[in-house]
C-alpha cells in the first residue's frame, strides 16, 4: 500500500466516525424532543378537557372535584413575582460583586463552592429551612412572604452563577476603554458591561421562574393551602398554588378518581404559565441583545 492509499483510508474512516458520531447525536437530540413533544401532547389531550373559562375564573368546589383553581392561579403569580422580587437585585448584586470587586482569594473561592453546592441541594430542605425560619423564627407564620423568601433562597444560587458567568464573557478591553476614557468602576459595569451581559443574565432568571413555579417542597411547608377558595388579602395570608393543588388532588384528594380531569387541567395551566413567562423573558431578552450589538 502506497503512502496516498494509507492516507487515504485514515481520512475516510475518520469521515465515517464522525458521520457517526454526529448521527448518533442528532439522534438523541431528536429522542429528547421527540420525548418532550410526547409529553406536552399528553398532557394537552388529557387537560383541555378541563379548560373552560368557569374553570380558569372560579374556585374549587365539592372536595375540589369540580369548580376551577383561580385561587391557585393567583397564588402562584404571588409566589412568583414575591420570590423574584426578593431574589434578582440580590443575586444580580452577589455576581456583579463576585465578578468585578472582589479579588480572587480563597473566600471568594470558597463562596463559589458553597454557591455551587447551594444549586445541588434538595427543596426540600429549603422548604425545611424557611419553616424554621421565616415560619417560626421570625413569626411571619404560612404566608406568602415566607414562601416568597423561601423560594428566593432556593433561586439565588442560580442567579448569582449565571450573573457571574454573563459578566465574565464580556472582554475586559471594554472596561479598560471605559476606564481610560475616564468613566468610574461603577459608570463602566453599569453603562458599559451591565448592557452587554444583561441578555445572558436573562437566561438565569428565565430559568429560576421556572423551577420557582413548579416547585411544591418549599411552599408545602411555608404558605400552601389545601382549600382557600377565597384570594389572600395581604402577604401574611396562606394561598393556594398550582403546584401544590396538582399534587394533593392527584394523590390525596377526598375522590382522586373524579378530579383527574382537574389534576390534568392544573398540569396543563401550569406548563402554560411557564410558557407564557419564559416566552416573555425571551422576548425582553432579544430586545436587550439588539443594543447589546451595538
Amino acid at each position: 500500500m502506497t503512502p496516498i492509499q494509507h492516507l487515504g483510508n485514515v481520512d475516510r474512516k475518520k469521515r465515517t466516525s464522525q458521520k457517526v458520531a454526529f448521527g448518533t447525536f442528532t439522534l438523541l437530540s431528536y429522542t429528547v424532543v421527540a420525548i418532550l413533544f410526547v409529553i406536552l401532547g399528553f398532557i394537552i389531550i388529557k387537560g383541555a378537557k378541563a379548560i373552560s373559562w368557569e374553570f380558569l375564573t372560579t374556585a374549587p368546589e365539592e372536595g375540589m372535584t369540580s369548580g376551577g383553581i383561580f385561587p391557585a392561579i393567583v397564588g402562584t403569580l404571588y409566589l412568583v413575582i414575591g420570590s423574584s422580587l426578593i431574589s434578582f437585585p440580590i443575586g444580580i448584586m452577589s455576581g456583579i460583586y463576585m465578578n468585578e470587586y472582589a479579588t480572587n482569594g480563597k473566600v471568594i473561592r470558597f463562596v463559589r463552592i458553597m454557591t455551587n453546592n447551594l444549586s445541588g441541594v434538595p427543596s426540600v430542605v429549603f422548604g425545611l429551612f424557611g419553616m424554621a425560619l421565616f415560619v417560626n423564627a421570625l413569626g411571619w407564620g404560612d404566608s406568602i412572604i415566607a414562601g416568597s423568601f423561601t423560594l428566593a433562597l432556593m433561586s439565588l444560587p442560580l442567579i448569582i452563577r449565571t450573573t457571574e458567568e454573563a459578566l465574565k464573557s464580556i472582554d475586559d478591553s471594554f472596561r479598560h476603554g471605559s476606564l481610560a476614557l475616564g468613566a468610574t468602576k461603577l459608570q463602566t459595569i453599569r453603562r458599559v458591561v451591565l448592557p452587554m451581559a444583561f441578555p445572558n443574565i436573562i437566561t438565569g432568571l428565565i430559568l429560576s421562574i421556572g423551577r420557582v413555579s413548579g416547585e411544591t417542597a418549599p411552599i408545602l411547608f411555608t404558605v400552601a393551602a389545601y382549600f382557600l377558595p377565597h384570594l389572600p388579602k395581604s402577604i401574611f395570608d396562606q394561598c393556594m398554588a398550582l403546584p401544590y393543588h396538582l399534587y394533593v388532588i392527584s394523590t390525596s384528594g377526598t375522590d382522586i378518581e373524579a378530579s383527574r380531569g382537574t389534576a390534568y387541567g392544573t398540569a396543563l395551566v401550569l406548563i402554560a404559565i411557564i410558557l407564557v413567562v419564559n416566552l416573555l423573558a425571551n422576548a425582553l431578552r432579544n430586545y436587550f441583545a439588539r443594543f447589546a450589538r451595538w
